[in-house]
């Protein structure tokens, strides 16, 4: 579990269901993300019990409340949709649509950007966000990650579609150098 001043990124709960379904319905979040609208709250639940699972994936919660509002995590070396190596990740994320606009994500990238290079040692971490993700693309810049290159024509399976991605990274020195300004 991880803490910032207004978040608890922690764990997925079989409990998260609900509120992962209420988010996740929207058609403003998934679909800019790469991945379809979910249908039900069942579907919500498989999604914790698959996906969500996995190691260094986290609910985004207010720590007001705790109640699931949102994802990050890190996918690891092949866990990637990058061919990186294990001393690197991707890190994906979304949130609600009530909460776009507050710096939440920001806020949660920061806390993962840390714990990826101080805990995890990871050397560097990557960011995607399609071409019309704006708001992914802000949120990524006010973290400190740099454009690497861009992707054009790329398939994409959950949507069954092709799309410009645009690929973002910082480097561990590139962090540490942003921590000492």
């Amino acid at each position: 579990m991880l803490n910032t001043e207004r978040l608890i990124l922690r764990p997925w709960r079989d409990s998260d269901a609900a509120s992962l379904y209420h988010y996740a319905k929207d058609e403003r979040v998934g679909p800019i993300a790469g991945w379809p609208t979910h249908r039900s709250e069942a579907e919500s639940l498989e999604i914790i019990q698959t996906i969500f699972s996995g190691e260094e994936i986290y609910a985004v919660a207010l720590n007001t409340d705790d109640v699931a509002i949102g994802m990050i995590g890190l996918l690891k070396g092949k866990n990637s949709n990058f061919p990186l190596p294990e001393t690197e990740a991707e890190v994906a994320y979304w949130i609600g649509v009530p909460f776009w606009g507050q710096g939440l994500i920001p806020e949660a990238l920061r806390t993962i950007m840390q714990h990826s290079f101080q805990t995890l040692q990871l050397d560097a971490l990557w960011c995607g966000y399609f071409a019309d993700n704006e708001q992914s693309f802000k949120a990524q810049a006010k973290c400190g990650f740099l454009h690497h290159h861009t992707e054009e024509n790329q398939f994409n399976p959950f949507m069954n579609d092709y799309r410009t991605e645009h690929i973002s990274r910082i480097t561990k020195e590139e962090w540490l150098q942003q921590q000492q300004a």
